[in-house]
């Protein structure tokens, strides 16, 4: 029996990544790939998938806000992919849900895959709705961290979704807020606006800079451990030696 997959990632590299582990599995069937949440909603909806890997981190609708809007029954097995959240991961295991951290390793898809696969054959995925459930239900209670930021600008209020932000630079009492080719004046300390971005997204590259993980584009090293951080709208920022253990969060093994 032929179990048809779906593979979801915002990211073309983490697509193919899963691509290329799954086809040691003969029996998995990749029938689809999204790349958003909206095109994820509508590639279960047209394809009813049996096993759907879902990227947690994407923009416009995460793949939390992608398991609520699921209404198929049965449900398809959804195995999460995420980046190190440690809340997100207890949260997983709390209601016995399977995870996959990037950079994903070949052992631990497999054993997801084993386990989903014993899960299917033995029509266990009955109960998979109300632990999906529970799960939105629990992160949204817990979340300590707002989806958007109110910005004044130009006599009128803009909204800015958190996952819009590209780069963030302390400006005095304010900061510059960069979404896209568009630039924001927020009156915040660059501290205390850390404190309000969800770690996992966002990492911290000098004295004057934060990121967004999934904006940057290239690393290249420079003199005394430092490093040009480039970002995909073309945005340039150093990740200084002091804030070398970021580099592992942006996903380079140190």
């Amino acid at each position: 029996m032929k179990i048809r997959t779906l593979l979801v990632d915002d990211q073309s590299t983490g697509l193919a990544v899963l691509r290329d582990m799954l086809r040691y599995e003969p029996d998995i069937e990749i029938v689809g790939m999204a790349a958003t949440g909206h095109q994820a909603i509508e590639a279960i909806n047209q394809f009813a998938p049996d096993l759907v890997f879902l990227d947690v981190q994407m923009p416009e609708l995460d793949g939390f806000e992608v398991v609520a809007q699921i209404k198929l029954s049965p449900m398809p097995i959804i195995i999460f992919v995420t980046g190190h959240d440690d809340y997100a991961l207890k949260a997983f295991e709390a209601h016995a849900l399977d995870y996959l951290v990037k950079p994903c390793q070949l052992a631990r898809l497999r054993s997801a895959v084993q386990r989903a696969r014993q899960q299917i054959q033995n029509h266990q995925n009955g109960d998979i709705q109300q632990k999906l459930d529970s799960l939105v239900q629990d992160l949204k209670a817990n979340s300590k961290y707002p989806e958007r930021l109110a910005v004044k600008s130009n006599g009128r209020i803009v909204f800015l979704r958190l996952t819009d932000i590209d780069m963030v630079e302390a400006a005095d009492n304010y900061v510059k807020l960069y979404v896209g080719n568009e630039t924001h004046m927020l009156r915040e300390t660059l501290t205390a606006l850390e404190e309000k971005l969800p770690p996992d997204r966002f990492v911290r590259i000098s004295r004057s800079t934060i990121v967004n993980i999934e904006s940057v584009k290239e690393l290249h090293p420079m003199f005394h451990g430092e490093y040009t951080v480039t970002l995909h709208n073309g945005t340039h920022a150093t990740l200084t030696r002091g804030y070398r253990e970021q580099l592992r969060q942006l996903g380079v093994m140190t």
